[in-house]
């Protein structure tokens, strides 16, 4: 299954959430930087070299090559694979308490019990821009849709150099 997968490309969408009526706002600010790339379905991290399979369910949509009904099976093979328990980590919120995760290493999801705690969280979403990722083959991610939303000093940054 790895050699068949490290080979494998996907394409990844930022959409809006549901069925686009709840988060009325949020989704149109969406609509409006729609952005859909191919990134290879096993990557090589940047730093340390190790392989991760970068198969986040909330961007992922299908695999490129393959039928709609097959990319969905593999899909859902690799979804239920980085939810076993040996990968995953709960982190236990305390007051006072800061988390940060690499997002090329890790797939993210919210518990849905964050809302019990006897605090409030604050939460700030901060996007590092990197190089693309790389695959297997050495083949980086490619844009097909859109464009990468950046952040101001990067913006900045680009216009200086043009």
């Amino acid at each position: 299954m790895r050699g068949f997968v490290d080979g494998l490309r996907a394409v990844h969408a930022f959409e809006p959430r549901g069925d686009g009526k709840a988060g009325g706002t949020y989704n149109e600010r969406v609509k409006r930087r729609e952005l859909r790339s191919e990134h290879p379905l096993v990557t090589v991290h940047a730093e340390t070299g190790e392989r991760v399979l970068f198969a986040s369910p909330s961007f992922l949509k299908s695999i490129v090559g393959l039928s709609p009904r097959e990319s969905q099976k593999i899909l859902e093979i690799l979804w239920e694979h980085v939810v076993r328990p040996e990968y995953t980590v709960r982190f236990k919120w305390n007051e006072g308490d800061i988390a940060f995760w690499d997002n090329r290493s890790t797939a993210h999801l919210a518990p849905r019990d964050i809302f019990q705690s006897d605090f409030d969280r604050q939460l700030y979403r901060i996007t590092l821009v990197g190089q693309p990722l790389v695959g297997v083959d050495g083949k980086p991610s490619r844009p097909i849709e859109g464009v990468p939303i950046l952040s101001a000093a990067e913006e900045l940054r680009m216009m200086a150099a043009e």
